[in-house]
């Protein structure tokens, strides 16, 4: 084996021959044709390895590396087997993508079976390559590797179940269905932008903990990409930052079909993207025949991990639909099913004699050698972790804390707390020290801003930046690329338990990143969204910067928290909610993302607000005595000002309550006992006061109550003079309450 590995490659970057089109496709129905250069059927196997890998892995793999080497009419019939898998499940579906799997089943098979460090009866192992695809809608690939290499989470049944209500095998991949998908795709270029971010976890992991001799973190993180993930402007962002980091472990295979929705790409989509990735930094090869030459397939994997400074994108051209006589190469196999007809030409095409769901039993045992060397690799990795524990006491239980998702005993304590003496400032700057008191404690806590970390003031002060070489630092720059930041971080809170990302950028800019935000809450990625300037209060920038509608719409969308603290204390509290949720410790019982709304201005800290509050969503901050007269509620910079406007009206000697809302989906998940002790029914006269949009305050306030807010786009001016304008003060809020009264 080691002789092995340091055996030379001579093969060119470039091979295979030209990629064939409907003219050219006849003749490579029938069968797998071999690369003409030499040595590759050594490079195929993990010639280039790293070093340390092999002190931890070379002795368990030895044992059953022969048995992935299999004969070439062997590694078609494993092909045509994901294919027809594919085929039969979208037909059966009636519904579905089967042109990517049946034209990149070669690169799937070549990766599942032979160079992908995975455990099948194990799919969460720590050190497991990681697998996404980007391109979603072809999950049927996915699927089938998943059942043919046996993962328990994909039985013969559940590809039968494709598209089906509550079925393991939904119309694209969600990590949160199906065991052994690492991030929910769909959406397209949001895949290889999460894969960055696995990517950049395992760099900053093996960074902090690898040692000489003892190496626990050591995996790569593959992703299949299509035309359509390439045009989305996601990945730019996001493979800009990949190449930027240098991020070795990620190879990306780019399935050049040239085929989307619409028809041939040439109608749209004509750049060079082999020269747009090399600029971008990453290291880049062609294989011109993805269809049936999988040595070159195997070469271009090989050459790819030979290269530890740069990702790389290995762009595959492949025929979509490939085996289907008249469906071939055309946008019809994009989307639809090939039907009874089609199906049959296909089979007979490709010399596949076997029924609808129907796999011999010696395609099982081909792709059965994958998941013995997987087990074989994650024994001699426990093995590794438990020297290295024995001698490497506080590192090893550090990485164990990280892998196991455990939080530290008594974390939450380093949260300070705040009363009203405390200088009074800016929910931003709170935000700043609790990032700060947690990054110490918290390990998997890190993270950075879209080029606005002296604004948002998300630096932690105690660590550099994650550059490259120097990947065991904390601080994330992520420069202005907001979409790829959200992905990114997504994909860093999804690489493992202990990982706790955060990404911050104006609250305003949400709009640039909703499509991550909305993925966060899908995938249940307990990312941490700082978002900061969040309403007119910034100011002069003016409307193009003051968000409005925003609180609103994130209301509106599943599984998020959206979090507007109001001083010191609540901004503690929304910290805690925060890294609870991103564990799992919630009704829920599974993770979820947490954005915090936080202000530019200063706002002072209150007597009555406190962390337990926050936990809740909405308590009583003055004013808890007895039945009220009337109730205002408020988040945010708008708190203060509605103690102050109850303080007014008592003067009056009226009776006023003031609630903070600060969180409307934790307090919705509260008893009714509970919210009816803090909105009491009986009482009607309620006014709502927050600078954002109305919309959604109607449920809280009733019919008969007062809503003050934005209903507009914002001024540029003095934020003073702004609330000034649009009534947002305490006189406007003490004239609401009173016309109730």
């Amino acid at each position: 084996m080691e002789a092995l590995l340091n055996t030379p490659v001579t093969m060119p970057c470039v091979a295979g021959q030209s990629k064939p089109r409907v003219a050219a496709k006849a003749a490579q129905l029938g069968g797998l044709r071999r690369s003409s250069i030499k040595g590759s059927q050594i490079a195929c196997r993990r010639p280039s390895l790293a070093k340390q890998r092999l002190v931890t892995s070379v002795r368990a793999v030895a044992a059953v590396e022969e048995e992935t080497k299999v004969d070439e009419k062997t590694a078609m019939l494993a092909i045509n087997a994901i294919r027809f898998l594919s085929i039969d499940g979208v037909n059966k579906a009636n519904s579905g993508h089967p042109g990517l799997p049946m034209g990149c089943a070669p690169m799937g098979y070549i990766l599942y079976n032979e160079y992908m460090q995975h455990n099948p009866k194990h799919p969460k192992w720590f050190n497991r390559d990681r697998f996404v695809l980007s391109a979603g809608h072809g999950c049927m690939l996915q699927y089938s590797l998943m059942h043919l290499t046996g993962y328990e989470s994909v039985s013969l049944e559940d590809c039968k179940q494709f598209r089906q209500w509550e079925s393991k095998t939904p119309g694209h991949p969600e990590n949160f269905e199906t065991e052994g998908i690492e991030v929910t795709t769909g959406p397209l270029g949001q895949g290889i932008a999460n894969a960055v971010g696995l990517a950049a976890a395992e760099a900053h992991l093996a960074a902090r903990f690898n040692k000489d001799g003892h190496t626990v973190v050591d995996h790569y993180t593959y992703c299949i990409l299509g035309d359509g993930c390439n045009m989305e402007g996601i990945s730019n962002e996001a493979c800009s930052l990949a190449g930027h980091w240098g991020l070795g472990k990620l190879i990306a295979l780019y399935d050049d079909n040239k085929i989307s929705i619409d028809g041939h790409t040439e109608i749209s989509f004509t750049e060079d993207v082999n020269a747009r990735f090399e600029a971008l930094g990453w290291h880049v090869q062609t294989v011109k025949d993805g269809n049936t030459d999988l040595d070159s397939i195997r070469h271009a994997i090989d050459e790819a991990k030979k290269v530890t400074d740069k990702p790389s994108m290995i762009k595959v051209s492949t025929l979509i639909g490939y085996g289907s006589p008249n469906k071939a190469d055309t946008h019809g196999v994009h989307g639809s099913p090939l039907g009874a007809d089609e199906t049959k030409l296909t089979r007979e095409a490709l010399k596949w004699p076997y029924g609808e769901f129907e796999i011999p039993e010696e395609v099982y045992d081909t792709f059965s050698a994958a998941g013995k060397k997987g087990q074989a690799l994650e024994e001699e990795w426990n093995k590794t972790l438990e020297e290295y524990c024995s001698k490497y006491k506080e590192e090893g239980e550090e990485f164990k804390t990280l892998i196991n998702g455990v939080l530290p005993e008594g974390w939450a304590d380093e949260l300070p707390t705040f009363t009203e003496k405390d200088k009074g400032i800016a929910t931003r700057l709170h935000s700043q020290t609790m990032l700060n008191a947690l990054a110490p404690i918290l390990p998997g806590f890190w993270g950075g801003s879209a080029d606005l970390a002296p604004s948002n003031m998300t630096l932690m002060k105690m660590y550099g930046d994650f550059q490259k070489g120097q990947y065991q630092e904390k601080n994330l720059r992520f420069g202005v690329r907001e979409h790829g930041m959200g992905a990114i971080a997504n994909g860093i809170a999804l690489h493992n338990p202990g990982m706790i990302p955060y990404c911050a950028t104006f609250f305003n800019f949400t709009d640039y990143m909703r499509g991550a935000i909305r993925m966060s809450a899908l995938s249940r990625a307990g990312t941490i969204f700082v978002m900061t300037h969040d309403s007119i209060g910034l100011g002069e920038d003016g409307p193009t910067h003051q968000p409005i509608e925003h609180l609103a719409s994130f209301r509106a969308m599943p599984n998020i928290l959206m979090m507007r603290p109001g001083d010191g204390n609540e901004t503690a509290g929304c910290y805690k909610v925060a890294v609870e949720n991103n564990r799992g410790i919630n009704q829920k019982g599974y993770g979820r993302p947490t954005i915090l709304a936080l202000s530019r201005q200063g706002v002072p800290n209150l007597p009555g607000t406190s962390k337990e509050g926050v936990a809740k969503g909405g308590y009583i901050v003055h004013g808890g005595d007895g039945k009220p007269d009337a109730i205002i509620m408020a988040t945010g910079t708008e708190l203060g000002l509605a103690v102050d406007a109850a303080k007014e009206l008592e003067k009056d000697g009226k009776k006023i309550r003031v609630v903070s809302l600060v969180s409307w989906e934790l307090f919705e998940e509260q008893g009714k006992e509970y919210k009816d002790s803090v909105l009491p029914p009986d009482v009607k006269a309620r006014v709502s006061v927050e600078a954002a949009s109305t919309f959604g305050w109607l449920k809280y306030v009733g019919f008969e109550g007062i809503s003050l807010g934005v209903d507009q786009f914002g001024q540029s001016a003095p934020a003073p003079t702004i609330y000034e304008k649009l009534g947002i003060t305490v006189d406007g809020a003490v004239k609401a309450v009173k016309s109730l009264l």
